[in-house]
């Protein structure tokens, strides 16, 4: 059996405005009806595969369970990283979570953001490697080229050493164009995935080997997590020692035991918009267009609108990419759009709260929206999931009023509970002690205006909460 280690941990901001810090692509819903999270965690399910571990941030940890759910996935374990420090300690992380059960289990690091047309052609590609694998291989996953990218990195694959197996000769960074030209012209040469198959306790040698400052720093984080609802937190005081370090760098590249199978399916990392107009369906002009987008005598173009109320249209535009939502509109040049990076932190300087806030706010209950926001008064959309309750709270700075629009909601206001349907509200004074829960089979949606002094999200005192949040 393989153990998927799904690794999604980061905030990318190169699909910004659809991406941002507190929802990123992984969980996004960019190519397809499902996320690049849940496409990746379903791709290695089945016959040959265990429950995944998934390696991720606290703030993200309840929308990986709301994801998983949704697709009927049980994961062995949800690791939550105190803070981010790169792939490598994360996958060490998880080789001695599964080498503590099984040292000689095969684990599969993935990443959660990349999409495969043929998810059953990439289950064959790793099959190849087990054998390998067993033998104390490390082994990775080259994509066949179809251009010369300049966005990834690049593998050399050598001499055949098992069938469909081949000797890893190098790794070679993300190249100028010239020398990807040439790079594509040698069919040695394959995209690096950032895929890799191997026993656990060889991954763990590996890192004693070639990075024993990494795994010196992260073998004590392990023995000090603990369990939490769902979770296994690692413990955070040793964590923030680890040095921050990718995994190719760290290992990958000094090892000598790397061998490399060659994928020929269509595969992405979606690592940025140009790429995003790559994989959409296009028209006959190669025009590609999401939501209430409409292109009238372009070419080449995306065009995105993320929200149901903005109408998004391009007339004579050429090689652009405009994405539209309710808070951020981005347009770009196709050959630009690599500088969003730099767009987010000119925003993240100026303070602006859309460069890492997304206009809906996920939280393990569902999700709120701010509707309008001015001095003294806020109007929230709030969406509470069946069988799923706010935490028992108090505001010190405001009050609010309760309009409820759709299911069923039970409230508690200073100990008195009652029923609320559609078109029925209340009122919750400043100090009173207030909860909302939905005991129903549909979603209960309301509109919560707030009033007072101060309207931010610290303003909350939990007395009590199902999802053990501490702020």
């Amino acid at each position: 059996m393989i153990t998927p280690v799904l690794l999604c941990g980061g905030s990318g901001t190169r699909l910004w405005p659809l991406s941002r810090q507190s929802y990123p692509k992984q969980f996004a819903r960019i190519i397809g009806g499902e996320s690049l999270f849940q496409a990746s965690a379903r791709r290695f399910t089945g016959a040959g595969f265990a429950n995944p571990v998934i390696i991720t941030g606290d703030d993200f940890r309840f929308i990986v369970t709301e994801q998983l759910d949704a697709c009927g996935i049980s994961p062995a374990c949800i690791m939550i990283e105190p803070e981010g420090r790169n792939t490598a300690p994360a996958a060490l992380a998880a080789a001695l979570f599964v080498a503590a059960h099984d040292p000689k289990a095969l684990i599969l690091l993935v990443p959660s953001d990349h999409s495969v047309a043929d998810a059953e052609l990439f289950r064959d590609a790793v099959t190849h490697g087990i054998v390998a694998a067993a033998k104390g291989q490390i082994v990775t996953f080259g994509i066949t080229p179809t251009r010369p990218e300049t966005g990834y990195g690049w593998l050399e694959a050598g001499a055949e050493t098992h069938p469909g197996v081949f000797r890893l000769e190098r790794f070679i960074e993300k190249p100028d164009r010239a020398q990807a030209e040439t790079l594509f012209r040698d069919t040695r040469h394959l995209w690096n995935a950032g895929v890799f198959l191997a026993r656990a306790a060889t991954l763990i040698d590996a890192f004693r080997t070639h990075a024993p400052e990494i795994f010196h720093a992260v073998e004590p984080c392990l023995d000090g997590a603990h369990p939490d609802l769902r979770f296994t937190r690692i413990a955070s005081e040793p964590w923030a020692k680890v040095p921050e370090n990718s995994i190719d760098y760290a290992v990958m590249e000094k090892a000598r035991n790397v061998s490399v199978v060659r994928f020929s399916g269509h595969w992405s990392d979606l690592g940025g918009w140009e790429t995003v107009w790559q994989e959409s369906p296009r028209d006959e002009a190669g025009n590609a267009q999401t939501g209430k987008a409409t292109a009238l005598n372009c070419e080449n173009t995306l065009l995105r609108s993320e929200s149901g109320e903005v109408e998004l249209v391009g007339i004579g535009l050429k090689n652009v990419v405009a994405v539209a939502m309710r808070d951020a509109v981005m347009v770009a040049d196709l050959s630009e759009t690599q500088s969003v990076r730099q767009a987010v932190q000119t925003l993240r300087e100026r303070g602006a709260a859309q460069a890492a806030q997304l206009p809906v706010d996920h939280r393990p209950w569902g999700w709120f929206e701010t509707l309008v926001l001015e001095e003294r008064f806020q109007v929230k959309r709030i969406h509470v999931t069946p069988g799923a309750a706010l935490s028992l709270q108090s505001h010190m700075h405001r009050s609010e009023h309760w309009i409820i629009v759709a299911g069923t909601a039970r409230v508690t206001v200073d100990g008195a509970e009652k029923l609320l349907t559609e078109n029925q509200s209340v009122y919750i004074p400043v100090g009173a002690v207030h909860r909302i829960e939905n005991p129903g089979k549909v979603p209960v949606v309301l509109i919560e205006v707030q009033t007072g002094a101060y309207l931010g999200e610290d303003d909350i005192v939990r007395h009590e909460d199902l999802y053990a949040r501490q702020a």
